[in-house]
């Protein structure tokens, strides 16, 4: 099993402690790598080396041909191309996506933004789009101050599920991490329950 995990929360683990969806994440990775021994392990903190947004700079790299790009576009291009190609490997994909603002994370949306590419991770034809990325579980683990689960207020849910939809990802699984700032008891419970969430998920998971 190939695995890619990102990170995007804005805060990095040290010592134990810090980004609760991070950490979560990790649990999810070691769990299905002790089931499956075989394969990769890729792993990328946003936090601490952040991608760049969907700019005029990047637009304008993606549509100039190949062979006219300058050396500032390639190198643009090519980080894209990357992180496709992760992606294109993986078996399971990993997101620790915290709730920012009741949306996710501007760096988690970078990532989203540079695999999405017209012709390689989905197409366009005469019935509506098709996603390309098929054959892929998907672990979101969704942390929140607050409790959202189910509410008008949770804007992470229905947009990751849409947008990983649409490149062809479906097999997609949320282990919900809530109420984490609203005291140390809810805070306790929250994990608690994601952490029985992971367990289901993930014991019988094999390759």
């Amino acid at each position: 099993m190939n695995i890619l995990q990102i990170n995007s929360s804005a805060r990095r683990v040290q010592d134990g402690q810090g980004s609760w969806s991070t950490r979560l994440a990790d649990e999810i990775t070691a769990a299905l790598r002790a089931s499956n021994s075989h394969g990769s392990l890729t792993v990328h903190e946003l936090a601490a080396t952040p991608l760049p947004p969907m700019d005029e700079a990047a637009l304008g790299a993606l549509f100039t041909p190949a062979d006219a790009r300058s050396p500032e576009q390639q190198a643009r291009v090519a980080l894209n191309d990357a992180l496709i190609a992760e992606v294109q490997a993986a078996d399971a994909i990993v997101i620790g996506a915290p709730m920012i603002n009741f949306g996710v994370s501007s760096q988690l949306k970078n990532w989203i933004d540079a695999i999405a590419r017209a012709g390689v991770t989905f197409s366009y034809t005469a019935t509506g789009p098709v996603g390309l990325l098929k054959n892929k579980k998907v672990y979101v683990v969704s942390t929140r101050g607050g409790v959202h689960r189910d509410l008008p207020t949770d804007g992470v849910t229905p947009y990751l599920r849409t947008v990983l939809a649409f490149l062809g990802l479906t097999d997609v699984e949320f282990v919900f991490a809530e109420g984490l700032n609203m005291g140390p008891e809810a805070e306790a419970a929250g994990i608690a329950s994601a952490r029985a969430q992971i367990a289901a998920l993930t014991e019988t998971t094999t390759v």
